[in-house]
């Protein structure tokens, strides 16, 4: 007689379930390894492509390197194993469907809307002022 209840027939098998928690790990191992090459190697292409700005237009260094970072992301595919869940497990708009561009964009904009209308202190405003005015100096010194 089959004593199996319905909830355990629709699970994945033991073995999927131990090979994919397996392969979540080497995935996580991959996907930290790739993020700790992509803080420095992004913050130098930042940089590189704020200085070979011409005519108001960024180079694409950090551009290429964000794509590269995409198509890495896709390869690794992090959570893979959901192909293997009920179909009650799988919700997408847990967090909502706001992302973190979202929340820093809504940052941002306050930030702006503040500093146009001088809600920003004023030693505040000066160094931002004089921050950005460095940048264009050292900008237009290099060849």
């Amino acid at each position: 007689m089959n004593n199996v209840t319905e909830a355990e027939s629709n699970q994945a098998p033991l073995w999927t379930l131990i090979r994919d928690i397996a392969v979540l790990q080497v995935k996580l191992i991959v996907d930290g390894v790739r993020d700790l090459v992509l803080v420095p190697a992004s913050l130098i292409a930042g940089i590189v492509s704020i200085f070979r700005t011409t005519d108001g237009k960024p180079g694409d260094e950090f551009y290429t390197l964000v794509s590269i970072g995409k198509q890495s992301e896709r390869w690794i595919n992090l959570f893979g194993a959901l192909k293997n869940a009920p179909p009650e497990i799988i919700d997408e708009y847990r967090f909502g469907e706001a992302d973190i561009d979202d929340i820093v964009s809504r940052v941002e904009s306050f930030v702006v809307d503040e500093y146009k209308r001088g809600g920003v202190t004023t030693q505040a405003k000066d160094r931002i002022e004089k921050a950005i005015e460095a940048l264009q100096r050292r900008r237009d010194k290099s060849p």
